[in-house]
């Protein structure tokens, strides 16, 4: 066959899958993208396209992301005409990420060619990332331009032969009309990667980091330091920690940036916290961006992980936390609920009451059979829902059931 694969970062959610089908050595893989980021997929022809222009300085600010979404898609549509043109490739399935526009008029271009979307999330005003609890108010404005978030997606929907999301959660804040018949399947863990470490320590030699003797390490990892996924709750609930328990380190992984939600103007929230009450530099530990062996050393030497998120897509972070055995403190928000049983596989705190996450992260430091069981069961959760070679046979099935 021939596989056509979109998405504007390459390999995005789709790095497991390209390879998949790249492996089978019977297939020709295309990826067309934005950006390569510098990586390269053995078997995989990478094709780039970039959009003509930026949005309009001018336009309306409900439409600037859906102005982009349609920059996106033309250029995608100009670059299939490329490939067919200079490449001699005409696809026979189309395989894309919806969220940023790659898929608006591939069916414009090939009406016949079955198109499967990766749909990752739907707006809506309240209930979910926005305005989920009760006191937190939603002006006009918000709800005018967050219902207008959703052109192109409704779009991408009407369009798309197949449709999948990686979550029950995620598949809930889709309109009724559109949720049936869409799939769940996640993209996958790497669970032979991801695995427990017996006597794992926490050294990391490129950033001159060794916590080797420490016997309490409390880890958090995120993208970015920001609301969306708890920093500053988790910022909170560290400076209680610490006052406490003169052993306990903490270690977060991640960059000082915004990737989901506003970012403050002129500052960042790491800035904002440090101004806010600071921390102890000698037990809290900040290591930028890690390449993956340094990051499964994480995972592996800690004692317990944190994992916070307003009620969101579902951090892969968390489930690879999972696989690795970690004993975990989540937050009792929807998406971690779907995975994480309070007292089975992990303890569940409340995303707002700093206190009370200390006080998890506590019950879990002062069990180590409390530790061990939670992350066992963590990982044969991991195993049975989210195993990356389940998910990918699910997958190809799902691709290979759009070509019918």
């Amino acid at each position: 066959m021939n596989i056509l694969i979109l998405h504007p970062n390459f390999p995005g959610q789709y790095l497991n899958l390209a390879r998949h089908f790249a492996a089978a050595g019977r297939h020709r893989v295309f990826f067309l993208t934005k950006e390569t980021n510098g990586n390269q997929l053995r078997g995989v022809t990478v094709a780039t396209y970039k959009t003509a222009r930026e949005a309009t300085p001018n336009v309306h600010p409900y439409l600037k992301p859906c102005e982009e979404a349609i920059l996106e898609g033309q250029a995608v549509a100009r670059g299939l005409d490329a490939l067919k043109r200079q490449a001699d490739f005409v696809p026979d399935v189309i395989i894309g990420h919806t969220g940023w526009g790659s898929t608006l008029y591939t069916k414009d271009v090939y009406p016949k060619v079955p198109l499967v979307g990766y749909f990752e999330w739907y707006y809506w005003p309240f209930g979910s990332d926005v305005g989920y609890w009760p006191d937190e108010q939603v002006d006009i404005n918000s709800q005018l331009r967050i219902r207008t978030l959703n052109a192109h997606h409704l779009l991408n929907l009407e369009a798309c032969d197949v449709r999948y999301t990686p979550t029950e959660w995620q598949k809930k804040q889709f309109p009724d009309h559109f949720q049936q018949g869409m799939h769940v399947i996640h993209e996958g863990i790497e669970t032979k990667l991801f695995q427990p470490k017996k006597g794992a320590k926490m050294v990391l030699p490129r950033i001159k980091l060794d916590l080797s003797e420490v016997p309490e390490i409390v880890t958090y990892v995120s993208r970015g330091f920001e609301p969306y996924r708890g920093f500053p709750e988790f910022m909170d609930t560290i400076r209680i920690l610490l006052k406490r328990r003169p052993e306990c380190h903490v270690v977060i992984v991640g960059v000082d940036r915004s990737c989901y939600g506003p970012a403050p103007k002129d500052t960042t929230w790491k800035k904002i916290e440090e101004e806010k009450g600071g921390y102890d530099t000698n037990r809290v530990h900040f290591t930028g961006h890690l390449n993956r062996d340094e990051y499964l050393t994480v995972l592996q030497a800690s004692t317990v992980h944190v994992y916070l998120t307003r009620p969101f897509v579902l951090s892969w972070s968390s489930l690879e936390s999972m696989s690795a055995g970690c004993c975990l403190v989540g937050s009792k928000t929807p998406p971690v609920m779907e995975v994480v049983e309070d007292g089975v596989n992990g303890l569940l705190a409340n995303f707002r009451r700093p206190e009370h996450i200390a006080l998890r992260i506590e019950e879990a430091l002062d069990d180590p059979e409390l530790r061990a069981r939670l992350g066992k069961a963590a990982r044969e959760t991991i195993l049975e829902r989210f195993d990356m070679d389940d998910c990918m046979r699910k997958q190809v099935n799902m691709i290979y059931g759009a070509m019918k």
